[in-house]
């Protein structure tokens, strides 16, 4: 198998009279503990680097077990990794790391032993298969030092993995050269050339050449295995070195740039090459000016809760770094693995918000569709556009124009679930309308809409047609959580369903399409009906996750009660569980039962028959086919926040909120500074720093923004546009205990509004100024619970007003005739 032509070059440049590394703008965040338990990562939409805070790279990941770190242009790894040595010292080893950072768009390394301190900038310009280095050098004497780079290859794609048919033993040795002083790797996916703008003073080649990781410690492709690897049985690469003689000055730094090329040519490999290193400098500037220009939207003020103030900021970070592109992906069903026929077809650009790093760093639905949420309230509509345009390209082309919805496609273009004859995920089908609904409300962008159009009407005719073979209107199949025990059809394929229907509903009336706002608007009202009757356990405090085989009469839709996170989905999206229903199961999934230190965990405790047991306390007597497990993940810890918020439960709120700030910014938790994780430290998952390199969970996995944006943007400081209709609407709430909250520069649509929100004794103030947004404003403040309406001003006059009753509370409403607004309310007791 082949998967385009690759070529690679490391190159290292001349001395450049450039400030040094340590010359790094704000927004930092630093490690000095631990650092060779940590992982590290850099990333730029076309190319990725994972290794260790030290700069070293031990094998890293699962899929392709220990080859998942290292130099990444996807689809196809380059290098396992580059180390550096100064005078027969290597950096990271015999010269210590003394601290790691984290910047916007950039890592930092810094070193210090033997009269000599080293900084190490990494970052990846925006749009190349490339990752650029600078050594940043300072001695405390003058010297000449002799600086040695070594670079080990492993040319590979990103599929096949270690378990599939075929499986990554098919990946080709790797052969080894030197050309016009540059170190030149080939092996049957393409070539790699590792060379400097001036000749070197030296090379060799050889096998090793993997700096202080020479001889390797080799993982086998499965079971039992060192903690710390440095290569894998799949690997295949081979080294070379190249010397270099650096004219040093006592105390004045000099910097020194390398870069990691990737191209489908040489040609190409070259031209990236070159461009990048005709001013390294000034592409980290470049980098580090476009990072800061998409932070400085949905810039937030929280008073009361800087923790998530500062998450706000590295959340919208987390998406920046998540952002991945490739060309000409080739699209097949692989079948879980288990075959690799020829594509169908090729989609010429797939940009994607990565899943996860380092082993889920593609294409998702699921995460895709609850990410979007975060990405639309911090202004970065682009990425939730291409996300859905890759998604929608590939399932038509896969799939048939069936309106299925695939679920997970390699960096390559390979499909591994999601074709017409997998079981699922019925979920992600159903929430696709909802997050094309999304971003056109935040947009009004028409065309976007046109153009996702009648995908969104094909993908819900797929799932209440061909997936409810039953006819009862729930869907069969797999939603997002897969365990033993579940009955047929789940309970988040229902509820985003539902919210789905009435989305394309909204879509198919702005387009004045009646007949299919009449079905779809039909459907879910005949759902919402009879939704309470069918999942609701009174036993239990909440919503049974999914209910028995319907194709078994004699099960009549039994619901099926396992505790699973999924039971928090009714509150969490529209919200679709009744009031009363609502808050009793969000006070239930608030105890001890369900929640650890740092969130939700996957599936709660209670008395069971499953043989696993079920350890922790018992929050009801229903007894579970199946076990706990105690793993707070991100996303499940995300979804418990946004339900709280729907149901105006701030207080309540914080402790998700919370939860997934500390894990991504709290020294004593974090693995990666900045870097929000897939899962948290939990009774039943020993934290990543603690465990091998190659058998972690991501330490950066996009979806849990959800739970920090998404609630503060659209929960608290109440911005809800509504463009495709031509309205905006900014309904306040302030936690409780705080005196105020603000957010400025807010994207919508083509314009931005800024909102502050404040409260002094019984005067709740909220301040709406909008710019270039076209819509008309209507602005509001939740009530305090047993408060009543004495007086509201707009703008300093009474005005009419309308009080509405939502999960949220009593909502004081008031319609605008300006762009701008300052809304007073007055209450009582």
């Amino acid at each position: 198998m082949k998967a385009g032509l690759v070529t690679v070059l490391v190159v290292a440049a001349t001395l450049l009279p450039v400030p040094t590394a340590a010359a790094a703008p704000s927004g930092e965040l630093s490690e000095t503990t631990r650092l060779a338990d940590r992982r590290a990562l850099v990333s730029g939409d076309r190319a990725f680097t994972m290794g260790d805070e030290t700069g070293l790279y031990p094998a890293t990941g699962w899929h392709i077990r220990g080859e998942m770190g290292g130099f990444w242009a996807p689809p196809v790894k380059l290098l396992d990794g580059v180390w550096f040595a100064v005078d027969g010292s290597w950096l990271g080893k015999d010269v210590p790391a003394t601290r790691y950072t984290r910047g916007q768009g950039y890592q930092r390394f810094e070193y210090r032993g033997g009269g000599l301190s080293v900084q190490r900038v990494e970052y990846v310009p925006a749009g190349a298969r490339v990752t650029v280095i600078g050594l940043t050098l300072r001695a405390d004497r003058e010297r000449d030092a002799r600086l040695v780079m070594d670079a080990h290859s492993e040319l590979m794609p990103a599929y096949p993995w270690g378990w599939t048919t075929p499986n990554a033993g098919i990946n080709g040795p790797d052969s080894g050269s030197v050309s016009d002083g540059a170190l030149v790797f080939q092996d049957t996916v393409g070539s790699a050339v590792v060379g400097s703008a001036s000749q070197p003073s030296g090379h060799a080649l050889g096998p090793g050449h993997r700096g202080p990781q020479d001889p390797a410690v080799v993982c086998p492709a499965d079971g039992p295995a060192p903690a710390r690897c440095d290569d894998s049985a799949f690997g295949k690469g081979t080294g070379g070195r190249l010397e270099y003689s650096l004219p040093l000055a006592a105390g004045r730094p000099a910097t020194i740039w390398f870069a990691v090329a990737g191209g489908n040519t040489s040609g190409q490999a070259r031209a990236a090459f070159g461009e990048v290193l005709r001013d390294p400098a000034g592409g980290l500037h470049r980098t580090v000016s476009a990072r800061r220009s998409a932070a400085a939207s949905t810039v937030v003020d929280l008073p009361g809760d800087r923790l998530l103030e500062r998450s706000i900021e590295w959340s919208k970070q987390n998406l920046l770094d998540s952002v991945q592109e490739v060309r000409n992906a080739r699209i097949r069903d692989v079948d879980e693995g288990k075959a690799y026929p020829g594509p169908v077809g090729t989609v010429p650009r797939m940009r994607w918000l990565a899943a996860g790093f380092p082993d889920y760093p593609w294409l998702f639905a699921t995460d895709g569709e609850y990410s979007a949420y975060a990405a639309v309230a911090a202004g970065q509509f682009d990425i939730v556009r291409d996300h859905l345009r890759a998604l929608r390209d590939v399932s038509e082309m896969l799939n048939n124009r069936s309106g299925k919805v695939v679920h997970e496609v390699v960096s390559t273009g390979d499909v591994y679930f999601g074709s017409n004859t997998a079981a699922g995920n019925t979920d992600e089908t159903a929430k696709f309308p909802s997050a094309v609904a999304l971003l056109w409300r935040w947009t009004g962008d028409n065309a976007f809409r046109d153009e996702m159009y009648d995908f969104t009407v094909r993908n819900l005719r797929y799932v209440t047609g061909t997936l409810d073979k039953d006819g009862d209107g729930w869907p069969e199949g797999l939603g997002n959580v897969e365990r033993q025990g579940m009955g047929e059809e789940k309970l988040d394929s229902a509820v985003y369903l539902i919210r789905g229907l009435l989305d394309l509903a909204d879509l198919a009336d702005s387009k004045h399409d009646n007949a299919v706002a009449r079905w779809a608007a039909g459907k879910a009202e005949d759902l919402r009906r009879r939704f309470e009757a069918q999942w609701w356990v009174t036993d239990g405090a909440g919503y049974a996750e999914s209910i028995d085989d319907p194709a078994n009469p004699a099960d009549d839709n039994t619901p099926v009660f396992q505790r699973h996170w999924t039971g928090i989905t009714p509150m969490e999206a529209g919200p679709l569980a009744s009031a009363e229903h609502g808050r009793q199961a969000l006070a239930q999934r608030e105890r001890a039962c369900y929640n650890g230190e740092f969130g939700t965990f996957h599936t709660g405790t209670g008395p069971t028959s499953a043989p696993a047991g079920n350890p922790g306390p018992s929050c009801d007597p229903l007894v579970s086919t199946v076990g706990s497990e105690r793993a707070a993940y991100s996303l499940n810890t995300a979804v418990m926040a946004v339900a709280e918020g729907n149901y105006g439960r701030l207080s309540a709120q914080r402790r998700y909120t919370t939860g997934n700030a500390r894990i991504q910014l709290d020294p004593a938790v974090w693995e990666t500074p900045g870097a929000m994780p897939e899962v948290a430290p939990s009774p039943d998952f020993k934290a990543n720093i603690d465990r091998p390199f190659h058998d972690r969970s991501m330490n950066l996995q996009a979806w849990g923004t959800y739970g920090t944006l998404w609630p503060v943007v659209h929960q608290q400081l109440g911005v809800a546009p509504d463009l495709g209709n031509g309205r905006l609407v900014v309904v306040s709430q302030l936690p409780d205990g705080q005196d105020s909250i603000a957010g400025r520069d807010i994207r919508v649509g083509r314009g931005s509004v800024d909102v502050s929100v404040t409260r002094d004794g019984g005067v709740h103030r909220t301040v709406v100024e909008s710019r270039a947004v076209g819509a008309a404003l209507t602005v509001g403040a939740v009530l305090a619970p047993g408060t009543t309406v004495a007086a509201v001003r707009l703008d300093g006059r009474p005005v009419p007003y309308q009080v509405v009753t939502t999960t949220r509370g009593s909502e004081v409403r008031v319609t605008s005739t300006r762009a701008s607004a300052r809304l007073e309310v007055r209450t009582g007791r």
